[in-house]
């Protein structure tokens, strides 16, 4: 099906919050605007990237936003595709209440149980271009914009294309929503310790994740992703 006049007319970005959630904002109220109908397919990334003047990253979590909230569906090599709104079903965790410890300890539960597994997962099955991209982020979160955003997205885009090498687009659908929840929290932590040092640790931390992954074994990638969520809680005062 297509869009009722063709090209999107989105609103202006304001800046008053979390870039990728604003630009999720907007998408969704176009797609409830009937700007784009069930079936659609949304504008290619490159083209919200520039439509909204952020980076692929940003649109990459709005996207996994509007996924989430069933919204949207990804399909492999095509983009994403409004959803009927039916057939909608969404995962929803609550802002507010993640700032409960006991909340926040539940979600680290789960995001460990799911992240372990991926990185064995992704240590025996990841190709050399899934390696590549896990080494990119790495470098982008090394690189000259560590102590930025930008060094934020990397992190979030390194657990991400972890589950990608990991095989199952099951995985790949939970952990970029659980990533994506989990950015409140490495904001937390850079606020609330030295940031520099903080920094390094985690880099240190996703350093041994990668070369666990092109090694090639399971049992060390399944290790060192243990002892890095359990250190990323451990900064919050929450014991996993």
């Amino acid at each position: 099906m297509r869009s009722k006049t063709g090209k999107p007319h989105f609103g202006q970005l304001g800046r008053d919050q979390p870039l990728h959630k604003k630009v999720a904002t907007l998408i969704s109220k176009e797609i409830v605007n009937g700007q784009f109908l069930p079936g659609d397919r949304l504008p290619s990334e490159h083209e919200l990237a520039q439509i909204f003047e952020v980076s692929r990253n940003v649109v990459r979590e709005a996207i996994a936003c509007l996924r989430s909230d069933g919204v949207v569906v990804s399909r492999q090599g095509l983009g994403a595709f409004v959803v009927q709104p039916e057939l909608r079903q969404a995962i929803r965790i609550d802002a507010e209440e993640l700032q409960q410890s006991g909340n926040l300890r539940s979600l680290f539960e789960l995001r460990s149980t799911l992240e372990i597994e991926a990185a064995g997962l992704a240590a025996e099955r990841r190709t050399d271009a899934q390696l590549a991209h896990i080494a990119e982020a790495l470098a982008k979160m090394t690189g000259t914009e560590k102590l930025s955003d930008a060094g934020i997205d990397a992190d979030l885009d390194f657990h991400r294309a972890v589950a990608e090498a990991a095989g199952n687009e099951y995985m790949v659908t939970f952990l970029t929503y659980l990533v994506h929840q989990m950015r409140e929290t490495i904001v937390a932590v850079r606020e609330n310790h030295g940031l520099e040092a903080i920094v390094e640790i985690t880099i240190a931390e996703h350093q041994r994740i990668f070369d666990a992954l092109a090694a090639g074994d399971a049992e060390a990638a399944r290790d060192t992703m243990r002892a890095h969520i359990k250190g990323a809680a451990g900064r919050l005062n929450i014991d996993v």
